[in-house]
């Protein structure tokens, strides 16, 4: 039997096998990694320049851009390289990096999407004790126990997974390291069922949020039905929209990813799920958010044109 210790390295799922495709997966993944690092630059810029945006919204979607940044830096470097490179190795102390750091970023945003929606539910069920609830100190206590639960999270799971021994070679159909193609690739039942365990109670906890979400939706759309005037209405709903869109798409794509049946699965779909769910929230995120969020666009507005008609003095300055 092998054991782990025996692996210096994995081999990761490549994109295709001729070279002009892989050099196209290399430019297409460098624009949408260099898209979201853009993207949620300008957010984290406006969000920490405007004081306009120095509210509870805006101090969560500080944190989740940055674990947008995350994620993106997490997966899409490593890729990028192989594509560009020809190869699919991955050491195995990077690919144990890369499950720990994927997996905190992913649970911190989560659960930071959680927390948003609690700040939807205050905002419009509760908007007299708004101040009181989320008050700075609260907003703080919030993000902290997010990302130290998603901490916890990805350690007892990168932990475990990269103690099992592994006999089933280093093959992985995947295109960063992952838990359930790490999981095939060992011999230790024990430890199999402890990691199914892990996963289980890890599972439990992720229920909880979401029937917790519903439940606050549920009791923001009655509030925002009871509004008498369409104008108002229409205003709650509109900042609810944007979290809906990015939660929508978080889980619906994470779900289906890792719940759907055997009988549908293969490569290529495998492929293009794991990539819509690590790689295209980071990037769609920010223009969600930017495009519904007057406050938003007026901040990056004003930044942009501060930056440019900088820029154009710098330059005549110069001359």
């Amino acid at each position: 039997m092998s054991n782990s210790s025996s692996f210096n390295q994995f081999l990761l799922l490549a994109f295709a096998d001729r070279r002009e495709l892989q050099l196209l997966h290399f430019w297409l993944f460098l624009a949408i990694s260099l898209a979201a690092l853009l993207a949620n630059g300008l957010i984290l810029s406006a969000v920490a320049c405007d004081h306009h945006l120095h509210t509870p919204m805006g101090f969560f979607l500080l944190n989740l851009s940055l674990t947008d940044l995350g994620c993106i830096c997490t997966t899409v470097p490593k890729a990028i390289h192989n594509s560009l490179w020809n190869t699919t190795t991955i050491s195995y102390q990077g690919c144990a990096a890369q499950l720990f750091f994927f997996l905190f970023f992913i649970s911190a945003e989560y659960y930071l999407l959680t927390i948003m929606c609690y700040n939807r539910y205050v905002a419009i069920c509760k908007p007299l004790h708004y101040g009181t609830l989320l008050g700075s100190r609260a907003c703080a206590h919030m993000a902290a126990a997010a990302w130290a639960t998603g901490f916890l999270y990805s350690l007892l799971h990168t932990a475990n997974t990269f103690s099992l021994p592994l006999c089933q070679g280093n093959a992985l159909d995947q295109f960063f390291c992952e838990i359930p193609h790490i999981l095939k690739l060992s011999c230790s039942h024990s430890g199999y069922r402890r990691e199914i365990g892990l996963m289980v109670v890890s599972g439990c906890s992720g229920f909880g949020c979401f029937v917790f979400i519903v439940f606050s939706y549920v009791q923001v759309f009655r509030a925002v039905l009871r509004i008498p005037s369409q104008q108002g209405r229409h205003k709650a709903f509109s900042t609810c929209l944007p979290h809906l869109a990015v939660l929508s798409l978080f889980l619906s794509t994470g779900i289906f990813s890792h719940l759907k049946l055997p009988s549908i699965s293969s490569l290529s779909l495998d492929l293009a799920l794991s990539i819509l769910y690590s790689v295209v929230p980071p990037v769609l995120n920010p223009l969600i958010y930017s495009l519904r969020n007057q406050e938003l666009k007026d901040a990056l507005r004003k930044m942009m044109t501060g930056f440019f008609s900088g820029a154009v003095k710098c330059r005549l300055s110069g001359a």
